[in-house]
């Protein structure tokens, strides 16, 4: 698959503000009003590495400036002063924007390598928060008219797994919100994989969630270790298009795609068996401290051509482009 990344890559990198200084990756991107708008996650220091959301806009969908000095979204707002917000994805639904998040009560602190790991602390939270298990990435919505003021809709999934990677649909189906998720303890046989797999659930009102059901696995070298949902997912003739990261075993990140059933998105009608992007260039290849990573959480469709935002490294953002139509055409044959 010949996605073609643009020239000025990477398009978003640290600097400008304070807290924005040390990383800025993994955005939600939408189209409004004829402009790209990008909820970036971006962090100020390594010492504890907290993240928060930004906002930029751009005219051409590779320029983005920044809406406003201040992050629009940080973890206090949601009651975890010393925590951190991350991986945003973004779609509207009627008049009001839908953003899904993850969540860490502490400080984050995260290698896959073993080797240049951040600070990891943790804090005395009153309540339920102050649980152990609360330290655990939970996932929620918030929901905005004018993607500068948000507002807290739910928590979609329990204190007591790491459940990231929720991805709405951007419609109902069938009359209900759909969500895509990666429980990584769902795995063993109860489970039906044995290792971290995209699963989905429905809603009728974005709040009570039914119990998810497993939608796809890891089934190539390239994806051994884990998959999980990356960017909302496009409509199209052919179905839903859902592009999803992929992590071998030597934790190397890379994204695929597949098609779901346009009516019924818990079914798989197609899926590409080799991946459409891997990491290639230094700024995918090394970056603030895990390497090889190209991480899309941001798909736009303009005018047929695909604009797939992605997070180098947990460092910067960067952008490749390919034809709607080729992409689905790819994975259509399975190739």
């Amino acid at each position: 698959m010949n996605l073609i990344r643009c020239k000025e890559n990477p398009i978003v990198v640290p600097g400008q503000f304070p807290w924005r200084k040390a990383a800025v990756f993994n955005p939600a991107v939408i189209l409004h009003n004829g402009e790209f708008y990008m909820i970036e996650r971006a962090a100020g220091q390594l010492r504890p590495f907290n993240c928060y959301f930004g906002l930029q806009k751009s005219t051409d969908g590779v320029h983005f400036t920044p809406v406003q000095d201040e992050p629009v979204i940080t973890s206090s707002s949601l009651g975890f002063p010393y925590g951190s917000i991350q991986d945003p994805r973004i779609v509207k639904i009627d008049d009001t924007f839908y953003l899904t998040y993850a969540l860490r009560p502490s400080s984050y602190g995260y290698s896959p390598t073993g080797t240049g790991k951040p600070d990891e602390i943790s804090y005395d939270y009153p309540g339920e928060h102050g649980k152990p298990e609360s330290f655990m990435t939970r996932s929620g919505i918030m929901e905005s008219s004018d993607l500068l003021h948000f507002r807290q809709v739910a928590y979609t999934t329990p204190f007591e797994i790491n459940d990231r990677d929720n991805v709405l649909f951007p419609e109902k189906i069938g009359g209900k919100f759909v969500l895509l998720r990666r429980p990584e303890e769902y795995i063993g046989k109860e489970y039906g994989t044995d290792k971290p797999s995209i699963w989905i659930s429905y809603s009728d009102d974005l709040k009570e969630w039914s119990a998810p059901e497993l939608l796809a696995t890891p089934c190539g070298d390239w994806d051994s270790k884990k998959v999980g949902a990356s960017a909302p997912p496009i409509k199209t003739e052919a179905g839903w298009l859902l592009l999803f990261h992929g992590v071998d075993e030597k934790n190397i990140y890379r994204c695929g795609a597949m098609m779901l059933d346009k009516n019924d998105p818990s079914k798989v009608i197609a899926r590409a068996q080799n991946y459409i992007l891997e990491p290639q260039e230094y700024y995918e290849r090394f970056g603030l401290y895990i390497p090889n990573v190209v991480f899309p959480t941001a798909a736009v469709n303009k005018d047929g051509l695909l604009y797939i935002y992605y997070g180098c490294c947990d460092t910067a953002i960067s952008l490749a482009t390919v034809p709607l139509d080729e992409l689905v055409d790819f994975v259509m044959t399975g190739k």
